[in-house]
């Protein structure tokens, strides 16, 4: 599997879900990120990050709660936030972010 680092070198947007298997609210998130990528198809990657199972990534970006959901573009994080995010909200995030 490619590493983390090379994940987030891309053109397209990179959304990152920071989540953990205890946590409800991460569990509400999966329907919203299937929603967003039946929308945008290829104009959107999306990883989720398991921090239980990452501690060292969560702790390089300062993940302190979650769901943190994180859009990178050319290897750098553009957006962050924490807590459940609508699919329209996203959606409108990327395309922000997203290659003109």
């Amino acid at each position: 599997m490619a590493k983390f680092g090379e994940l987030i070198q891309s053109e397209t947007p990179v959304l990152v879900d920071f989540s953990a298997e205890w946590c409800g609210p991460c569990k509400m998130m999966v329907p919203i990120l299937h929603q967003v990528k039946d929308e945008m198809k290829d104009d959107v990657k999306i990883l989720k990050i398991d921090t239980d199972r990452n501690p060292r990534l969560a702790e390089k970006f300062s993940i302190r709660g979650v769901p943190t959901l994180m859009i990178f573009r050319n290897g750098q994080s553009v957006w962050r936030q924490s807590g459940v995010v609508s699919a329209n909200d996203l959606v409108r995030t990327i395309r922000q972010y997203s290659a003109n």
